[in-house]
């Protein structure tokens, strides 16, 4: 009780609301308390931390901006989790501290989002010093120091003993508080800080922090959305490396998990691979390259794989990764699904019609820019000058006693009409073969044809 009420008298005005309003309504009770010759030292402890949250809670209704901003005060605040862990620590029991609810005011301020208004700061510099006094103040020194500083300003400490004089003040007058000082002795340690900047700075820094913690809860929330939505790892998964939406939504129907674009002029990496991998939630994931260029960098992507099992399974041509496909069967283990894959692909040839972009000599033919040329699984078979000429041409070079089924897709520059009419020409000098058309959508080619 002592050393509050010296407290008090050395600031001599204190603002009701902080720490001091806390620890004078926790000496006052204990002063109470002591007066009960049979209380005991726990219950007595109790009484009082129990009555110092109490006063903490009355804190926002005696200092406007704690009401506006909805908090206790701090210092109160932290004074009360001191004194609730030595009460713990005498019990041995584990308290969880909570900060009293507080109802803000009832017309928050416009414009900034839980902005507390500089207006309640009537003074707006905090400044420090201390007098290396010429000599020992009188009390009617102190008294006057005391008189004009609160004159100018308020939040008053003031403490002194025979050498020097500390002393703490708000007020908007720094320069005239260390003027006063000076005609007591020279001047040490001054600081002044503009709490108006200081506010809002605090403002700007809390803003961040909880944009910050919004930042990372919304993070985590995502975090635990997609753990939740996680797709569980199958036991088998399928890659295709694809060209054009036809084939690739051929695939997909296939059960193909992952396509990844690709084609003779835009190969895929093998990161582009290796992220795909990635993507396809199985423990064993069968790559099938479709082409030739691209068989290395899909083994690539398997060495360089750790965490699931790759298999590439190398497939040439689009239409062999069609037929590999549709040897997968679901009932069968890996291995055995493996073999039955490369075993569908074997007996396919596979042509390409496409045109030439300059003239050139190849296998012996002779080929002009503008030529439609048929090529097969060995190289150029036709050359001409009309399509569905040499795309038959290509065809009957392809085919022979077993072959029994033939597959048409048409590309992106052929319409469907014109892909029926060229399916029928193909059955008129293949009567033995049943034809199939479908829309490939790949560009640069015509048509990719595949015989079995």
């Amino acid at each position: 009780q002592k050393a509050v009420d010296t407290a008090y008298k050395a600031v001599m005005k204190p603002k009701e609301g902080t720490i001091l309003t806390v620890a004078k309504g926790l000496a006052d009770k204990a002063v109470e308390l002591s007066q009960n010759p049979d209380m005991e030292l726990i219950p007595f402890c109790e009484e009082v931390v129990a009555y110092g949250y109490e006063v903490l809670a009355k804190t926002p209704d005696m200092l406007p901006v704690l009401k506006e901003a909805g908090v206790v005060d701090s210092g109160g605040q932290g004074l009360m989790e001191v004194l609730q862990g030595i009460l713990d620590a005498l019990t041995g029991k584990v308290t969880e501290v909570v900060v009293p609810e507080v109802e803000k005011a009832a017309e928050p301020v416009i414009g900034k989002p839980e902005h507390i208004s500089t207006d309640d700061i009537k003074f707006g510099y905090c400044t420090e010093f201390i007098i290396l006094l010429n000599k020992p103040l009188e009390a009617s020194e102190e008294k006057e120091l005391k008189k004009y500083l609160l004159s100018i300003g308020d939040s008053l400490v003031c403490v002194a003993d025979d050498e020097i004089c500390k002393i703490h003040v708000h007020t908007n007058h720094p320069g005239n508080a260390f003027e006063k000082g000076l005609t007591y002795g020279a001047l040490s340690n001054m600081k002044v800080d503009n709490m108006r900047i200081e506010h809002e700075e605090k403002l700007i820094k809390d803003a961040v922090r909880k944009a910050e913690i919004q930042r990372q809860e919304e993070a985590e929330q995502e975090r635990l959305e997609q753990e939740k939505n996680k797709v569980p790892d199958k036991e088998i998964g399928f890659i295709a490396i694809s060209v054009g939406e036809g084939f690739s939504e051929i695939f997909r129907e296939l059960g193909v998990d992952s396509i990844i674009e690709g084609g003779q002029t835009m190969n895929p990496s093998t990161e582009d691979i290796l992220t795909a991998v990635e993507n396809t939630h199985a423990k064993n994931v069968v790559v099938l390259p479709n082409n030739k260029n691209i068989i290395l960098a899909a083994e690539q992507a398997a060495e360089l794989t750790e965490d699931k099992r790759v298999i590439v399974i190398p497939t040439k041509t689009i239409p062999q990764g069609i037929a590999a496909m549709v040897g997968y069967m679901p009932d069968s283990d890996t291995d055995a699904n493996v073999e039955n894959m490369k075993g569908s692909y074997q007996y396919i040839s596979t042509g390409q019609v496409t045109y030439a972009v300059r003239d050139t000599m190849i296998d012996g033919k002779e080929i002009h820019d503008g030529d439609i040329m048929g090529l097969d699984d060995d190289g150029i078979e036709a050359v001409g000058k009309d399509l569905t000429e040499t795309t038959l041409n290509l065809v009957l070079s392809m085919v022979d006693e077993d072959s029994e089924l033939i597959s048409l897709y048409y590309g992106e520059d052929v319409k469907e009409e014109d892909a029926q009419k060229m399916a029928q020409s193909i059955e008129e000098v293949c009567p033995e073969c049943e034809v199939e058309v479908n829309y490939g959508g790949q560009p640069i080619y015509y048509y990719m044809v595949s015989v079995e």
